[in-house]
C-alpha cells in the first residue's frame, strides 16, 4: 500500500464515476434525451387522450349508439369480456407479452424490443379504455423506453449499453413527465422502482429529468392546443387540514397496518390466480373480465352509485371523490373499497397496465371511510390511506410519500407528518409479511426484488 493511499484502500487508483459526464458523448446524450423528449411526450399525451376518450365511448355513447336510452346496469359484462379477449389474444398472439405482469410489480429492467411494442400497446389500450382497474404508467414506462432505445438505435447502430440504458430512461421519463402531477415524482418512481444509486444515481438521473422537463412544456402546450386536458393527477378545492394531533398520530398506526394487510391480501390473491389465468390464456382472461364487470354491477346495485366508480384506473375519480366526500356513507365507500378491491386484483393477474392509481383509489375511499370516525380529519385520512396504500403495494416508500402529499397543494407540508408516519408502518408491515425473495437466476427482470 502506498504511503499516500488511505487504510483499507488499495494502491490502485479507483475509476473516477463522474469522468463520463466530462466527455463530449455524454453532452450527446442529454442533447438526444431533450430531441426524444419532445416526441414521445406528444405520444404519451396522445395515448392518454386515447384512453381517456375511449372510456365515455365505451360506456356511455356506444349504448346509446346502439338505442338504449341510458347505460344499462348490466352493460359491463359485454365491455370487459371484450376486453378481456383482447388482451388475451394480444398477450397470446403478439410477439412479447403485452407488457410486464401488474402483480409483480412496477419493472424497468430492460428496455422492450421494436417488435414488442405494438402489443404493448394494444394491451394496455383494451385494458385501459373497456373498464380493467389498472392505470397507465407501466405501459407508458415501457413504451417510452422502447421507442427512445429504438430510435437510438437507428441513429447510432454502435451505442454502447451504458448509453442504450441512460437513453431508455430518459424515454420513461419523458412518457410519465406529467402523469403524477409533477416530474418530480415521476423522477423518484423510476429512481426507486430501477434501485440505482451512488454516484451512478446523478449521471442516469439528469439525461431523464431533462426529457420530463420538457415533456412537461410539451404535455402544457398540447393543453392549450388542443383542449383536451393535461392528463395530469391533480385535485383541486382540497379540503384544510388542521395542524396533526396526537390522535391522529394513532391512527397513523392503523391506517398502516390495515393497508400492509389489504396490500398484501390482494398482490398474493393477484399472484395465486396469475398461474391459472396463463395456464388458459385466452377463457380465463374473458372470465376474469366478467367477474370485473359483476363486481362493477354489484356495487351499483348495492349503493346506487355508478358502476364506473368501480371500474377503470380510479386517476380521474380522485378529486371527485374527496369533492363529494359528503355524499358517501361509510357503509357505501366500504362497499367500494372492497368491490374495487376485488376487480384490482383480478385485473393484476390478467390484464396489462399500471398498478399504482388504482391503489390510490382504494387508499383514498378507505381513508375517507375510516374519517367518519372520532378524531380524525378528512384530509388527513385521505392522505394517509393514500401513501399507506401505495406503499403496501409498490413498495417505494418516498413515491408512495410523495403521491399522497403533493396532489393536495397547500395543505401538503400539514399532512406530510402523519403520511411518513403511515408509509413506515405500511411499509415495514407489508415487508414482514412478504416471504423472503426465492433464489432464482437473473433473469434481467427484477421481479422478486422488493421494489418490483
Amino acid at each position: 500500500m502506498s504511503a499516500e493511499s488511505p487504510a483499507g484502500v488499495s494502491g490502485t487508483p479507483s475509476p473516477d464515476p463522474f469522468a463520463q459526464v466530462r466527455t463530449r458523448g455524454y453532452i450527446g446524450l442529454l442533447v438526444m434525451a431533450a430531441v426524444l423528449g419532445v416526441p414521445i411526450s406528444a405520444g404519451a399525451y396522445g395515448f392518454l387522450a386515447l384512453v381517456d376518450e375511449l372510456q365515455p365511448w365505451t360506456y356511455t355513447d356506444l349504448p346509446k349508439a346502439l338505442g338504449f336510452q341510458e347505460t344499462p346496469a348490466w352493460w359491463p359484462l359485454p365491455l370487459l369480456a371484450v376486453a378481456g379477449l383482447l388482451v388475451a389474444m394480444t398477450i397470446r398472439y403478439l410477439p412479447g407479452t403485452g407488457g410486464h405482469k401488474p402483480a409483480e410489480g412496477l419493472s424497468t429492467a430492460g428496455a422492450p424490443k421494436p417488435l414488442e411494442l405494438p402489443g404493448i400497446l394494444l394491451a394496455a389500450v383494451a385494458t385501459l379504455g373497456l373498464g380493467a382497474v389498472l392505470g397507465p404508467e407501466a405501459p407508458l414506462i415501457m413504451l417510452g423506453s422502447g421507442v427512445a432505445v429504438w430510435v437510438v438505435r437507428l441513429l447510432k447502430p454502435d451505442v454502447q449499453p451504458q448509453g442504450e440504458a441512460v437513453v431508455g430512461a430518459a424515454g420513461s421519463f419523458a412518457a410519465v413527465s406529467t402523469l403524477f402531477g409533477s416530474p418530480i415524482t415521476g423522477a423518484f418512481l423510476l429512481m426507486e422502482v430501477s434501485g440505482i444509486g451512488g454516484p451512478m444515481l446523478g449521471i442516469v438521473l439528469v439525461p431523464g429529468l431533462l426529457a420530463a422537463g420538457i415533456g412537461s412544456l410539451v404535455f402544457v402546450g398540447l393543453d392549450n392546443w388542443t383542449g383536451l386536458g393535461t392528463y395530469s393527477l391533480a385535485i383541486q378545492d382540497v379540503p384544510h387540514a388542521n395542524s396533526p394531533t396526537g390522535a391522529e398520530f394513532g391512527w397513523a398506526l392503523v391506517i398502516g397496518f390495515a393497508a400492509a394487510l389489504a396490500g398484501t391480501g390482494i398482490r398474493r390473491l393477484a399472484l395465486l390466480l396469475q398461474p391459472r389465468v396463463e395456464r388458459h390464456r385466452v377463457p380465463a382472461t374473458v372470465l376474469m373480465g366478467l367477474a370485473i364487470a359483476g363486481l362493477a354491477i354489484a356495487y351499483a346495485e348495492g349503493s346506487g352509485k355508478a358502476a364506473t366508480e368501480v371500474l377503470y384506473s380510479g386517476q380521474s375519480a380522485l378529486g371527485p371523490l374527496l369533492a363529494n366526500s359528503a355524499d358517501y356513507t361509510a357503509g357505501t365507500l366500504t362497499l367500494l373499497v372492497a368491490c374495487k378491491g376485488l376487480a384490482y386484483c383480478v385485473s393484476l393477474s390478467s390484464f396489462r397496465g399500471g398498478p399504482i392509481f388504482p391503489a390510490m383509489f382504494l387508499g383514498a375511499a378507505g381513508g375517507i371511510a375510516l374519517s367518519h370516525l372520532p378524531w380524525l380529519s378528512l384530509t388527513s385520512a385521505f392522505a394517509m390511506g393514500i401513501g399507506a396504500m401505495s406503499v403496501a403495494m409498490l413498495r417505494l416508500p418516498l413515491t408512495s410519500v410523495l403521491l399522497a402529499t403533493l396532489l393536495l397543494g397547500a395543505q401538503s407540508l400539514t399532512v406530510m407528518p402523519l403520511v411518513i408516519v403511515t408509509v413506515v408502518v405500511a411499509y415495514v408491515v407489508t415487508l414482514r409479511l412478504s416471504p423472503p425473495p426465492t433464489s432464482e437466476p437473473e433473469t434481467g427482470a427484477r421481479e422478486d426484488s422488493p421494489s418490483a
